[in-house]
């Protein structure tokens, strides 16, 4: 979900990872040569959907990576196949409330430009939630944690999911 922390979380779990680290949204506006709210403004939702699962297809053929996806990914069917299949995908779950609360301020989302945002972070949550739950290998509950905390769990579950 958005402000759950994929990006800041990822890029210390591939520091720690020895990895390289790729934040999705971010590669869809350096190919699309835009901001994602300027995208949806110009072409709408679908056609950013389009290129983002174009740009996630191709970080996951790109090889070992930690890649933060935008939190609508898991909306497309392919998506969620691809990232089942070929990932060892982590949920960062919260509560709609907590995520609010981190978000209230934030103007760069286009989808919570919206007359009652909380309410459509709630909608969102509601929608996603059962589909980060069928994508993810991993759920962490990241409520009540630190930032380290949050990444220590991350590293402790994927050791377990390892040693299975």
């Amino acid at each position: 979900m958005p402000g759950g922390g994929k990006s800041t979380v990822g890029k210390e779990l591939a520091r720690r990872l020895h990895r390289r680290f790729v934040d999705c949204d971010s590669e869809v506006e350096s190919r699309c040569g835009c901001s994602i709210a300027a995208l949806f403004e110009r072409e709408g939702e679908a056609a950013f959907r389009d290129l983002e699962a174009a740009t996630l297809a191709a970080l996951v053929d790109a090889g070992s990576a930690v890649i933060a996806t935008g939190g609508g990914a898991i909306l497309r069917d392919t998506n969620r196949e691809l990232l089942r299949r070929r990932t060892r995908c982590v949920y960062l779950r919260a509560s709609p409330g907590f995520l609010w609360r981190r978000l209230r301020r934030d103007r760069r989302r286009p989808l919570l430009q919206v007359a009652d945002p909380e309410a459509r972070l709630r909608a969102m949550s509601a929608e996603r939630e059962p589909l980060y739950l069928e994508t993810a290998a991993l759920v962490v509950d990241i409520e009540g944690l630190t930032f380290g905390q949050v990444v220590e769990q991350v590293m402790r579950q994927l050791d377990i999911e390892a040693a299975r």
